[in-house]
């Protein structure tokens, strides 16, 4: 598979990764055996980036990567972790004691010495504009927990913000058919700067699979279920911040753009693939078949123009109206 270097930190990823949130929690149960065979089946078709968080499953997620990599010391993967979102949200919180603390931790979990790339998870506003914050995320450099660091964030001017830093070499940020508004900006900034760009939640949640109907049901430890209007975490981390409703009958439109050979969440990942700017994007799996699906991606042909265009023109009439003034 194709990969493309992540900003400043002169490291690679695949152009297709995978997102590891539904490995640790609230995406339904995921068994160790299930969870390992997703890390295997990803890595065969040639995923080289894991994405993951101390606090998904509360490490569980960072263990089971670590588990699988002792068992393939053949593979090269880079592993990006996240932290700050184990303890209350507030600025204080975010100084270099807890930092260490918070990457002794996820070193642990990961069986490692230094970090490949550990990022700000998406804290509170004022953390990006703070200099201590990114003194001290230097000190980590410096002392070898980690090879480099970035940041994920909410929105674009959060974006903006941390891509205006000198040693920030990542930003992970939501884009997707349905949330366009960092194409316009954020990009073009990135680009830039030199600052590399992971495109999460890929897929809105599901929704841009084509598999949802407004009488799906999600399980009840599911974030589709219990975060629908925020009251877990931000909003936007659940089916992009669109109502499901709204969501479902766009996804169908969507879903009926899919050129001949590609699945609708293929189209979605190659719609991303091909933005300037993105280094890689990274879609969960639940299963062996839907990482190597995932993956096949990234060896598809270019999309027609009629089709971005037509994709486009859903997003502005039946998306925009609903996230661009808020993320």
């Amino acid at each position: 598979m194709d990969e493309r270097v992540i900003g400043r930190s002169g490291q690679w990823a695949s152009v297709v990764g995978l997102g590891t949130w539904q490995l640790g929690a609230d995406w339904g149960a995921v068994d160790d055996k299930e969870a390992l065979s997703v890390l295997e089946a990803a890595a065969e078709a040639g995923v080289t980036f894991f994405d993951t968080a101390d606090v998904y499953g509360d490490g569980r997620s960072e263990g089971t990567i670590a588990s699988f990599l002792r068992g393939r010391p053949d593979l090269h993967v880079l592993v990006a972790t996240k932290m700050g979102r184990r303890v209350e949200q507030v600025p204080e919180n975010y100084v270099l004691d807890n930092f260490r603390a918070w990457n002794d931790r996820s070193r642990r979990n990961l069986g490692v010495d230094r970090i490949d790339l550990v990022q700000l998870h998406c804290p509170p506003t004022p953390v990006y504009s703070s200099d201590a914050v990114f003194d001290a995320l230097d000190t980590l450099v410096e002392e070898e927990r980690v090879a480099a660091y970035g940041v994920s964030v909410e929105t674009c001017a959060e974006a903006l913000t941390a891509i205006a830093r000198p040693n920030v070499a990542s930003v992970q940020i939501i884009l997707n058919p349905f949330r366009m508004k960092p194409l316009y900006e954020v990009l073009p900034a990135a680009r830039a700067a030199g600052v590399g760009i992971i495109a999460r939640v890929p897929l809105a949640s599901g929704l841009l699979s084509g598999k949802y109907t407004k009488d799906t049901v999600f399980a009840a430890d599911d974030h589709r279920t219990f975060n629908r209007h925020g009251e877990a975490f931000d909003q936007g981390e659940t089916f992009s911040g669109v109502d499901y409703e709204t969501g479902v009958e766009a996804a169908a439109e969507f879903a009926a753009l899919t050129p001949e050979g590609y699945t609708p969440a293929q189209l979605a990942l190659r719609w991303i693939i091909e933005q300037d700017g993105v280094t890689t994007v990274i879609p969960g799996a639940r299963s062996p078949e839907q990482a190597r699906a995932n993956a096949a991606a990234a060896k598809l042909p270019p999309l027609p123009r009629e089709t971005s265009t037509a994709i486009r023109e859903l997003y502005d009439r039946r998306i925009k109206d609903q996230v661009e003034h808020r993320w």
